[in-house]
């Protein structure tokens, strides 16, 4: 059977995807900074597929370490998905705190390439990796420097790691808008209700790790199982 990570998994769209790749009969190891939340995820999930959840941060070596082990010898896609958005509100890069960033970029780059370069050894050929990106990578939102710049250090990673890997197909892929916390963090007091919810973008994170498509920067709701 195939084995994903998916890092992000208590919640929102990393929960989303989990339900779906547990439908499909993969077997997943699943992490979230909020053990409760991640305990009733792995509850849900564990009635589908086999499920192994660690709880804790992908900024933390240690909790990657026992992530990537608890996925077993063969892993067939990574899916990181855990981000961190900052300071809520969103301030303006001019009052950024120097330490927030250093989080974001710890949560958001750190993070999911630590989990990478220890899942590599475990990657045969044909392997997915599927790195959330978000349209703040490559448009200048006002406040979202922190996030988008993290979100764009990613993305540059994933092209490389492209270029490094023909043997994988390695992806960076913009969910769009959805209803989530992070969201709703970003935006607070207003209401978000008109955004889609995170299932609306998980068909196309499907075509990504079923389908055939060259490795590369996607935007999810532009992808259709009939393209892959």
């Amino acid at each position: 059977m195939s084995t994903a990570i998916v890092t992000g998994a208590s919640r929102g769209l990393g929960l989303a995807l989990a339900r779906a790749l547990a439908e499909r009969g993969w077997h997943l190891a699943i992490d979230a900074r909020g053990a409760e939340d991640l305990e009733a995820a792995r509850y849900e999930l564990a009635a589908l597929t086999r499920v192994v959840a660690v709880a804790g941060d992908v900024a933390d070596e240690r909790h990657r370490r026992e992530l990537v082990a608890a996925a077993g010898d063969r892993i067939d896609l990574v899916v990181n998905n855990a981000s961190l958005l900052g300071p809520s509100p969103l301030p303006p890069v001019a009052e950024l705190p120097p330490v927030a960033l250093e989080e974001i970029l710890r949560a958001n780059v750190m993070g999911p390439l630590g989990v990478l370069q220890l899942a590599l050894p475990r990657m045969r050929d044909g392997a997915r990796i599927v790195n959330v990106s978000s349209d703040a990578a490559v448009e200048p939102y006002e406040g979202w420097g922190g996030y988008g710049s993290s979100k764009a250090a990613l993305d540059q990673l994933t092209r490389v790691l492209a270029a490094e890997r023909p043997d994988l197909r390695v992806y960076s892929v913009d969910p769009g808008d959805m209803r989530t916390q992070m969201h709703q963090a970003a935006f607070p007091g207003e209401d978000i209700s008109d955004r889609p919810p995170p299932e609306a973008s998980v068909p196309g994170l499907l075509t990504l790790v079923e389908g055939d498509l060259p490795s590369g920067r996607y935007l999810a709701r532009e992808l259709s199982p009939t393209l892959a």
